[in-house]
């Protein structure tokens, strides 16, 4: 696995990107339907309107957000973000006073010629997505690899966060009596 290299910022607030409100809602739902459909044997099929994505502008949605996901054991919290198509030289991770930012640039291209048919198509997407650590994380061990298109943060937890952890009974509920 290669290691990527985590790089301490001062605090500044984060810098905001116009994103189109209504892209992620589109995005969900065709992610929807092209789900429900696979479920019958049908491949997903493009949308009729949709613009190819060589003339999306950068309002327009060209800012894609990786999966990520976060898991808490008694000894640290694991990020893992699925980045395909991207090597540990596309992404950065900083640290700057409680945040922890993930970016990066995805770029392809597509070329295929058929007869006397030429299509060609280039894409490019940038991503960043930022967490508000929580107390008790040591920010001096914080460790980054990246193995096959996925990054995994390890944040250890302080001893102090450690020790101060405390399993809670979960108890059924009491029935109420009701007074009449």
């Amino acid at each position: 696995m290669a290691n990527v290299a985590i790089e301490k910022q001062k605090e500044t607030a984060p810098a905001r990107r116009y994103t189109d409100p209504w892209a992620s809602l589109r995005t969900e739902v065709d992610r929807l339907f092209d789900q429900f459909a696979r479920g019958f044997g049908f491949p997903s099929l493009p949308r009729m309107f949709d613009m190819p994505q060589v003339f999306r502008s950068e309002a327009a949605g060209a800012e894609w957000l990786p999966a990520v996901d976060v898991v808490e054991d008694e000894h640290s919290y694991k990020v893992t973000a699925e980045l395909p198509g991207l090597t540990e030289k596309d992404v950065q991770v900083t640290l700057s006073g409680d945040v922890l930012t993930i970016q990066g640039e995805k770029r392809s291209s597509y070329e295929e010629t058929k007869g006397n048919v030429h299509f060609a198509e280039r894409s490019y997407g940038s991503f960043r997505r930022s967490f508000a650590l929580p107390d008790g994380i040591d920010r001096e061990k914080i460790s980054a690899e990246f193995s096959n298109g996925v990054l995994s943060l390890t944040l250890p937890k302080t001893p102090e966060a450690k020790a101060g952890q405390r399993t809670i009974e979960v108890k059924p509920a009491q029935p109420q009596v009701q007074s009449t």
